[in-house]
């Protein structure tokens, strides 16, 4: 099966085509945000796969969206994550470090009472975070208005994501990932309805996709090219981003960072139950615009993650929640083992329950 030959990633072997997406679950040690064991067991049970991409990592305090979840900006936060590097990489597996700015997605209480920060002045409408009410449970609160930053404020942020980057090599992750999806805040300058800039960062095509071109060439500068991937989620409208061409926009944000040569593409794809399928034809624009490793990531199974890698319209494949529940994953798939399911109480804060305590399977 392609889903389980070796492919070459930058400069890294991969034993397989199986990604272990990024994935929230807020269980940072407190204070401080600070990557532990706990998250160290986590990822090193999951090394079977092909590349791990950890989960977001906010690379200042105020790119912070959510209580409880790791950041990448302080001494003891890349001490922190090197435990996890190292666990992994003793476990045989590879791992990419995810960087984040939420940008509009939070909430003063997690920003230390600070105005959220975006593109442009427009509250997302209908968005909820959670903060830390005291109790291990999440206490989820309505996001507030931000304030648009201003272009000597970009400059500022696209160096702390350059740093974030040197701090990830430092942690002794394989790479890293801009997070350009779901609604944050580079997504937030991509799409048409978030981003209401009259400046060289709004209004063209090409203005909204300037501060994408920016931080990934910082991030090329600080690890080198073939050690930088980008996520982006063309279709999904999370936390209140739309765009009014995401088929135009997107297509064009492929070929930009095709000539920026970064390792590889990640594309989030609408995965809720009754959402609408990727079209084809716009796969196939992708993958015509974009030559490095294409990854898409959805409501794949085995058989489908094999076609469309048969189909030549993705090289590697992310299998997102059934990572949660299921440690041993790619040796499930491979041998039509029957998948655990999560429990979705779990998946946010809290300690080993739901995080390390999935067994593998046993026949």
């Amino acid at each position: 099966m392609s889903l389980f030959q070796p492919i070459q990633l930058g400069q890294l072997s991969l034993e397989n085509r199986i990604v272990m997406p990024p994935m929230t679950r807020s269980r940072a040690s407190q204070p401080g945000d600070v990557a532990n064991e706990m998250m160290a067991t986590y990822y090193a049970q999951r090394a079977s796969a092909g590349l791990i991409v950890a989960e977001g990592t906010q690379i200042s305090p105020m790119g912070k969206g959510y209580a409880w979840t790791p950041g990448i900006y302080s001494q003891e936060q890349i001490q922190g994550w090197r435990k996890v590097t190292d666990a992994v990489h003793n476990a045989g597996g590879k791992i990419f470090a995810q960087l984040w700015h939420v940008g509009r997605v939070t909430h003063p209480d997690n920003i230390g009472g600070q105005q959220p920060v975006s593109s442009s002045a427009l509250k997302a409408e209908n968005v909820k975070v959670f903060i830390d009410n005291g109790s291990d449970e999440p206490g989820f609160v309505d996001v507030v208005e931000p304030r648009a930053l201003s272009v000597d404020e970009i400059a500022k942020v696209v160096e702390e994501y350059r740093q974030a980057a040197h701090n990830a090599m430092a942690a002794g992750f394989d790479g890293v990932e801009l997070h350009a999806a779901n609604g944050y805040l580079v997504n937030q300058f991509i799409d048409s309805e978030s981003n209401q800039r009259s400046d060289e960062y709004g209004g063209s095509l090409e203005n909204r996709l300037r501060f994408l071109s920016e931080v990934v060439t910082a991030l090329n500068e600080a690890v080198g090219s073939d050690r930088v991937g980008v996520r982006l989620a063309p279709l999904t409208t999370l936390n209140g981003t739309v765009d009014a061409n995401p088929e135009e926009t997107y297509t064009a944000a492929a070929a930009l960072l095709n000539t920026l040569n970064i390792a590889y593409l990640h594309i989030a794809e609408v995965d809720w139950d009754d959402a609408p399928e990727t079209p084809r034809s716009f796969k196939q624009a992708l993958r015509d615009a974009f030559s490095g490793v294409l990854i898409y990531a959805g409501r794949y199974n085995a058989a489908t993650a094999q076609k469309t890698i048969e189909d030549n319209l993705a090289d590697m494949i992310g299998f997102g929640r059934p990572f949660v529940s299921n440690p041993d994953l790619p040796d499930r798939l491979k041998h039509g083992y029957p998948l655990a399911q999560h429990d979705p109480n779990t998946l946010f804060g809290g300690g080993e329950k739901g995080l390390t305590d999935y067994p593998t399977y046993q026949k």
